[in-house]
């Protein structure tokens, strides 16, 4: 009895659903979708191809002419023109690889399951992939954003199995469901309008890396004591010219260290603290809290698990301005009265500074370390002022280029979610 109630319960809440539908729409497996949209198994609108990888120990079989992709080759852009490495004709028959033609939707069925690209050539994979060779009646481009959806994606990782790693089979993908629009020229519409905004968004991250070398570029220049024209050192008498009045320094002589400030929390007591103060770690803020033991702008650089091997692409030091409580794995720093903070920052976050940690299974610098550090003064404050302006002004023109870059991010989600189920129509 409670079983039948139960049912009766459940489709009376299905009609209701439906009653409530917006015209135009139905309800399907895969939720609401326009009522001239279909439902389908990638099986009826794709042949899924695996790959192969032809014996290592034959020289014969590699060096070749056909592309043959790997897992780690995958997910960084839309296309892919070229593999890293290559197999010959002979490697590609005594293989289980396959020939995919241009236009395949590549798909890593394991070790890292759900990456994509579109192939642009004939390309072989190794057996890591799952790849979709789309049918002409449907576009291969819409294929490959549908793939990208969450959606899809949680559907790949629902019906993964294994042991060892997750794998999704050729006979579980083949089954999955897909929303499909009626025509091939709404599928192409849809692709269409989201590979524009993959073009803003890869234009602008093309112009942030650019922004970003020049930056580089720039640092190397005003941070060092030598005279350097056209980015090359000027040479007098086979020496590199100094700029006047410059001095190298060490850093006991141009910071004040105030790690007697700091006072770590662990999570049980951060717990009972919540609030809008940043709590500061080694690389940056892991928390808020609702109180402060800093009231200032300082320097912090991390005393340990900082990236001080990645000095080059990613900051070993930042700074924080205000209210902040500091954790006891970064040093604080406030610049003495005749140097300028923001410059010293400047000299520090991208410094390589790995002949001063301590070696062991956490790199780790140390006060006394910390003190030794050189870094490049020029004589008066206006020119460190001028300097450190010069590189601020930049670093607020990244800032703003990267915020716009995830609102495009974001708007492109918003579209995918929008187009790809139905709910805006491009017809």
């Amino acid at each position: 009895m409670n079983d039948k109630l139960s049912t009766m319960e459940s489709n009376s809440r299905l009609i209701t659903h439906n009653l409530s539908l917006k015209k135009g729409y139905k309800q399907t497996e895969l939720g609401v979708l326009p009522t001239d949209w279909e439902v389908k198994a990638i099986a009826e609108i794709a042949n899924i191809k695996g790959g192969g990888t032809p014996s290592s120990f034959n020289s014969s079989f590699w060096n070749g002419d056909i592309n043959w992709f790997t897992p780690t080759e995958i997910g960084k852009t839309k296309y892919v023109y070229e593999s890293r490495r290559k197999i010959t004709k002979d490697g590609y028959t005594t293989s289980s690889a396959n020939l995919l033609p241009i236009g395949t939707v590549l798909l890593t069925s394991r070790a890292g399951i759900g990456d994509t690209a579109i192939i642009l050539n004939e390309a072989c994979t190794n057996q890591g992939f799952q790849s979709l060779i789309v049918s002409n009646e449907y576009d291969n481009e819409y294929v490959y954003y549908l793939v990208n959806t969450s959606t899809f994606q949680k559907l790949l990782l629902k019906h993964a199995s294994g042991s060892t790693f997750l794998e999704i089979s050729p006979n579980k993908l083949k089954l999955i469901k897909i929303p499909l629009p009626p025509t091939l020229t709404e599928q192409t519409a849809i692709a269409t309008a989201l590979s524009d905004m993959d073009r803003l968004i890869e234009g602008l991250e093309k112009l942030i890396a650019k922004k970003r070398n020049i930056k580089q570029g720039a640092m190397q220049e005003l941070l060092t004591p030598y005279v350097m024209v056209n980015g090359e050192l000027l040479m007098v008498n086979g020496k590199p010219k100094m700029k006047e009045g410059w001095e190298v320094k060490t850093l006991d002589k141009v910071i004040d260290c105030l790690d007697n400030l700091r006072v770590p929390l662990n999570e049980e007591e951060r717990l009972k603290m919540k609030g809008d103060i940043p709590y500061c770690g080694a690389n940056g803020v892991v928390d808020y809290v609702n109180d402060y033991l800093i009231d200032d702008n300082i320097i912090l650089i991390a005393e340990d698990g900082g990236y001080f091997d990645e000095y080059l692409t990613r900051p070993i030091a930042y700074q924080i301005n205000g209210k902040c409580w500091v954790n006891n794995h970064a040093h604080i720093l406030k610049a003495k009265k005749d140097f300028v903070q923001e410059f010293v920052f400047y000299s520090l976050v991208h410094k390589n500074i790995l002949m001063h940690l301590a070696s062991g299974t956490r790199a780790k610098l140390n006060k006394g370390e910390l003190y030794k550090i050189k870094v490049n003064v020029p004589p008066k404050i206006k020119e460190q002022t001028r300097i450190a302006q010069i590189l601020s002004d930049m670093d607020t023109e990244i800032t703003e280029l990267e915020t716009q870059l995830s609102k495009y991010k974001m708007l492109k989600t918003g579209m995918m979610q929008e187009l790809l189920t139905g709910k805006k129509r491009l017809i």
